[in-house]
C-alpha cells in the first residue's frame, strides 16, 4: 500500500514535493510535547497551494490513509504527531501574505506565514497583529488557528480566533470549503469559521485565512514588580483586574521559574524571589495612571519592590524575563508544559497546589504564565533517562490537570487538546457535549481520516 500511495502522490504533485526519506520522516513526525505517541509516516507532502492539498486528499481518500496536517510542529500537545502509515501535510510551504488591506484593517494570508513576520509586515502600514505566541518568531498562522494560541497580548487584545474573519478550508473529501467574510459584521448562516478555529485539522485543512487587524499602539508603559509569597501576585492579579484595569500584558512567573530564568541568564533577581509580576499598558491617556494603580495594589499585598521601565529599552529587558521561560528549560532535560486556565479568584489556591504536587511527587515544578486571563504554565521538569522520574512526572502533569478543573478552570487555554490530553476532554466536556462534537466530527469527516487520534 505505501508504495502504491507514494507513487500516486509523487505522480499527481512531482518529486520535489513528495517527501518519502526515512530520516525526512522521523524528523517531520512529531512537535515538541513529550509523552506523546508518533507512528511511522508513509510519505511527507510540502503543499505548495490549496491544489495540492485538495490533490493530497482526494489520494487519500482513495486509498482509506489518514493525514496529519501540520505547521511549524512548535506545539506542546502532540496534535502534529505521525500515526502509523499516514500523509504528513505540511503547509509552511504555503507562506504568502496574500494582501494587507490597511482600510478595512484586514490581512489574507496563507497558512505557513510565521507570525513574527505577519507582525513586522503589517506594522510597516501602522497595523498591529496582536496574537503573539511564545513561539512567535517561529510558530505559524495556521498552527496558531489550529489551536486558537494566545499569547502575553490577549489579556486586553484577545486569542487567535477573536482575529479570524473568514477561513479557506480543504475537506477531507477534497471540496473546498470559504467560510465567514471580510467585514466586520456578518452573521449569516452558522458560524462555521469558528468552528475550524481550534480544531487541530481534525475537521478540515486550512489554507487560506483572513484576520482583522489592531491600529498600531502606543509604545506601552512597563512595571516589574517582586514579591516573597506568589500568593500575594496573585491576588494583586484579581484585585488590579477587578478594580477595571485593562492592561496590554500582565504575566506573573513563581519563584522556581525566576530561578531558572536567573541561571540560565542573569537579570538580577535577588536570590529567594517568590514571584514576579510584569505589567505593560499602551493606553496612551491612561498608562501612567495605569501602572500607579498597579503599584498601589503592589503596595497593598506586600510587594517587596515595584520598579517603573524609564524608556522602550528597559521595558523590553523587563519583559525579556518572561520571553526567556521556555529557552531556560531547555537545558534541564523534558518538560512536560501544562496549559490549565483558571479564574482569576482562583490563581492563588492553583499556583500554590501547583507547588504541592510538584513537591509530593518529587519533582521540579515551574509556573508561568498570562496571570491577566488565569491562564498558566506549569512545566514539570525531568531526567527523561529515568523512569522513576519521568513517571513521577507524568503523574504531577495529570494532578495539575485536575486541579484546574476542580478550581472551575480549563485543562486547556491555548495549546490545545492532541494526544496528551485527549484522555482528559470528556471529564471536561461531559457526555452530552461530548456526543455532540463526536456527530460533528464525523459530519466533516465520516472516514476518519485527517488527524485521527487527536482531540477526540
Amino acid at each position: 500500500m505505501s508504495a502504491e500511495l507514494r507513487a500516486a502522490l509523487t505522480a499527481e504533485l512531482g518529486a520535489g514535493v513528495v517527501v518519502t526519506d526515512a530520516d525526512v520522516l522521523a524528523t517531520n513526525a512529531r512537535d515538541e510535547a513529550h509523552f506523546c505517541p508518533a507512528g511511522v509516516p508513509a510519505a511527507l507532502v510540502r503543499a505548495r497551494s490549496t491544489a495540492d492539498v485538495v490533490a493530497t486528499l482526494r489520494i487519500a481518500g482513495r486509498y482509506g490513509v489518514p493525514v496529519v496536517p501540520q505547521g511549524a510542529r512548535t506545539g506542546l500537545s502532540g496534535g502534529a504527531n505521525a500515526v502509523d502509515g499516514c500523509i504528513l501535510l505540511s503547509l509552511t510551504r504555503m507562506a504568502r501574505i496574500v494582501e494587507v488591506d490597511a482600510g478595512e484593517r484586514i490581512a489574507v494570508v496563507q497558512p505557513g506565514v510565521v507570525n513574527a513576520e505577519l507582525s513586522r509586515v503589517v506594522a510597516e502600514q501602522g497595523l498591529f497583529y496582536a496574537p503573539d505566541p511564545a513561539s512567535w518568531e517561529s510558530s505559524t498562522i495556521g498552527g496558531n488557528v489550529a489551536t486558537n494560541a494566545g499569547g502575553l497580548c490577549c489579556v486586553k487584545y484577545g486569542v487567535t480566533g477573536d482575529k479570524v474573519r473568514a477561513l479557506e478550508v480543504v475537506l477531507a473529501d477534497g471540496s473546498v470549503l470559504r467560510t465567514g467574510r471580510r467585514t466586520a459584521k456578518g452573521v449569516a448562516g452558522y458560524d462555521l469559521t469558528h468552528l475550524f478555529v481550534g480544531s487541530e485539522g481534525t475537521l478540515g485543512v486550512i489554507t487560506e485565512i483572513t484576520v482583522a487587524l489592531d491600529p498600531a499602539p502606543a509604545p506601552a508603559l512597563t512595571a516589574a514588580a517582586t514579591f516573597s509569597d506568589v500568593a500575594d501576585a496573585c491576588h494583586v492579579v484579581d484585585a488590579y483586574m477587578a478594580a477595571g484595569a485593562r492592561p496590554s500584558l500582565l504575566e506573573l512567573m513563581d519563584g522556581p521559574t525566576i530561578a531558572v530564568v536567573s541561571a540560565y541568564r542573569d537579570l538580577g533577581f535577588p536570590a529567594g524571589t517568590g514571584a514576579l509580576l510584569l505589567v505593560s499598558s499602551d493606553d496612551p491617556d491612561r498608562a501612567a495612571a495605569d501602572l500607579a494603580a498597579f503599584a498601589e495594589v503592589c503596595a497593598r499585598y506586600d510587594a517587596t519592590e515595584v520598579v517603573v521601565a524609564e524608556d522602550a529599552a528597559e521595558a523590553d529587558l523587563l519583559i525579556e524575563a518572561r520571553r526567556l521561560v521556555g529557552p531556560a528549560h531547555e537545558p534541564l532535560g523534558a518538560s512536560l508544559v501544562d496549559d490549565v486556565c483558571v479564574p482569576r479568584r482562583a490563581l492563588a489556591r492553583f499556583v500554590q497546589g501547583v507547588a504541592a504536587i510538584g513537591a509530593r511527587h518529587d519533582v521540579l515544578v515551574t509556573c508561568a504564565g498570562h496571570a491577566g486571563d488565569g491562564n498558566m504554565h506549569p512545566g514539570v521538569v525531568f531526567d527523561p533517562a529515568d523512569p522513576a522520574a519521568a513517571a513521577r512526572a507524568q503523574q504531577a502533569f495529570e494532578e495539575i490537570m485536575g486541579l484546574g478543573l476542580e478550581l472551575g478552570g480549563t485543562i486547556t487555554g491555548e495549546h490545545g487538546i492532541g494526544t496528551l490530553k485527549a484522555s482528559w476532554l470528556a471529564r471536561e466536556l461531559g457526555p452530552v457535549s461530548l456526543a455532540a462534537h463526536r456527530r460533528i466530527k464525523d459530519a466533516f469527516d465520516p472516514d476518519g481520516l485527517l488527524n485521527p487520534g487527536k482531540v477526540l
